[in-house]
């Protein structure tokens, strides 16, 4: 029975099912999917489809993305958001135009992704960050869950200067601090020059680039052992993805 946290999969159906076979996936498994299921690659309609089935066979715990909301908006009331529509959201909707689903089912799967999740372990999983120095639950501004990038930042600052070189314990890492581990996608590894699951201080970014050039990965959050889908262009080579 293993706990493994899936990276942004941004429409790359192909990369997922690639992937969950490399890494073995059986029903006894745990499945934490990091957010941003769609736009990107052209099957996120069918992504999404997929993931309300599996969701019947094991255990499933989906965290919302910033893409989620802006899709999510879309399929409730017609709203297509600017910035959505050029970084994906385009090929998002020419997957739903392409499809027969039903509206109200994938509805509820979007109205079902949580902000976060925090096991038994204190191991907090979310999309992207939170600034509320006494934690998720005391966040103030709930976007923050699927938009932010200062926790990174401030992870990969630590990892830089290390712990030893501040001083005062009160100017460290007070929200890293709250966690035993943090787990979060959103901002792509390969911006900081790695094409795999990255550590920094205790938080570890899982999303490796897929909706970009890089993959997909999967990572065992006991062992760290990871798995990896091949690049999504070579998976999509007609398509361009949001590399744009």
């Amino acid at each position: 029975m293993r706990t493994l946290a899936i990276g942004d999969i941004h429409g790359g159906f192909k990369a997922l099912v690639q992937v969950l076979k490399r890494a073995n996936v059986t029903t006894s498994d745990t499945l934490i999917f990091m957010g941003d299921y769609v736009d990107g690659w052209s099957e996120s309609a069918e992504l999404v489809e997929f993931l309300i089935d599996l969701n019947t066979k094991q255990n499933c715990i989906f965290i919302r993305g910033n893409h989620d909301v802006w899709c999510h908006e879309w399929l409730m009331d017609g709203h297509i958001n600017d910035a959505w529509y050029r970084h994906g959201g385009k090929e998002t909707i020419e997957s739903y135009e392409r499809i027969s689903f039903d509206k109200e089912q994938h509805i509820e799967f979007y109205d079902n992704l949580e902000n976060y999740s925090l096991d038994a372990k204190n191991r907090l999983f979310l999309h992207a960050g939170f600034t509320s120095m006494l934690g998720v639950e005391k966040e103030f501004y709930p976007k923050n869950f699927y938009f932010d990038r200062t926790l990174i930042e401030t992870a990969v600052l630590v990892e830089e200067i290390g712990l030893e070189n501040i001083k005062k314990e009160q100017h460290g890492p007070r929200r890293l601090s709250l966690y035993t581990e943090i787990y979060i996608g959103h901002t792509p590894t390969i911006r900081y020059g790695t094409s795999t699951p990255m550590k920094a201080h205790n938080l570890w970014d899982i999303d490796t680039g897929a909706a970009f050039t890089g993959k997909l990965s999967i990572l065992d959050v006991d062992t760290k052992e990871f798995w990896q889908s091949d690049p999504l262009p070579e998976l999509y080579p007609n398509e361009t993805g949001r590399n744009k």
